[in-house]
């Protein structure tokens, strides 16, 4: 049972998968050519509900209404909605153009509501490994026209430890290395801790759903503001402040250059109360991703 063979000490060791840069000559900067009109890129995306038995709406076995609730504020912050948490104001800030809805048909061409609920305790999964292979072998779609999302029934010692992973897509943009690997050779997709999807009472700075705007950041090709902790290369967006270090809470500090850095940047580990912002270059950076590597998933819708 996955909650019998994760230890906190190995929650605490994935949250920092995929952080660390390889030994590598950071590539050239790609042209991402923005253009002044584009059209809202839709993406189909499936939930992955793995619970113990529990009724729908207790515990891991999370409700429709909460997950509907969760999307919803995915897309609140991907299109810089005004009067909700997603807006800013801020000039080097704009709407996205990308949103996200739970799938309507599934892989077999039957209509669904993109929710898919596991027991695990009828499972025999074939590994015991933690992880996105692990996951896959519950449930898993076509990886190139859905976004797998599966929410993990891990107990309360779990928050704040383990939030959330993501695959990174596999590009030709700067920093490609940093991100963890998926398809051909993994599973892809992302894992949410189910105490921080959507909106909750959990006593936690990480309880409004901002942990897969996060992770979604990442599964369209944007790294963490310090990236591979390095001034010069961190996150090869322009308009971000460089960082060489963690960001966490809700308090602005000098960067790299003596930069106030961006606390509010969906992209730091800060409080989900204070994020509301992806900068222009990485949205710029997360459509080209969706025009080239990660295509097959687009759907647009006028």
């Amino acid at each position: 049972m996955i909650l019998q063979k994760v230890s906190q000490t190995t929650l605490i060791l994935f949250l920092f998968i995929g952080l660390l840069s390889c030994e590598t000559e950071p590539k050239e900067k790609t042209e991402l050519n923005p253009t002044p009109e584009q059209k809202v890129f839709e993406i189909n995306v499936v939930v992955h509900i793995i619970h113990n038995g529990e009724a729908i709406g207790t515990g891991p076995n999370l409700s429709v209404d909460r997950i509907e609730k969760q999307i919803e504020s995915l897309n609140n912050d991907f299109r810089r909605k005004a009067g909700t948490r997603g807006f800013n104001s801020n000039p080097i800030s704009d709407d996205a153009r990308i949103q996200f809805k739970l799938a309507q048909t599934d892989p077999a061409g039957n209509p669904t509501n993109g929710i898919v609920r596991i027991n695990s305790q009828e499972v025999n999964n074939p590994l015991d490994a933690w992880g996105f292979d692990y996951f896959a072998n519950f449930n898993y779609w076509d990886y190139k026209k859905y976004i797998n999302i599966w929410t993990a029934p891990l107990p309360e010692s779990g928050i704040d430890v383990y939030l959330g992973e993501a695959t990174g897509p596999d590009t030709d943009l700067p920093g490609n290395e940093l991100f963890t690997g998926g398809e051909p050779f993994y599973a892809e997709g992302i894992i949410i801790n189910h105490a921080h999807f959507g909106e909750s009472d959990i006593e936690s700075d990480y309880n409004l759903g901002r942990t897969l705007t996060h992770e979604m950041g990442h599964y369209l090709g944007l790294l963490h503001p310090w990236g591979g902790k390095d001034c010069d290369n961190n996150d090869y967006c322009d308009d971000t402040p460089a960082v060489d270090t963690y960001v966490y809470g809700c308090t602005s500090f000098k960067g790299c250059n003596q930069e106030e850095v961006m606390i509010e940047n969906y992209m730091n580990w800060t409080s989900d109360i204070c994020m509301n912002t992806f900068t222009k270059n990485q949205i710029d950076r997360m459509r080209y991703v969706l025009t080239h590597s990660r295509k097959s998933l687009v759907d647009f819708k006028e």
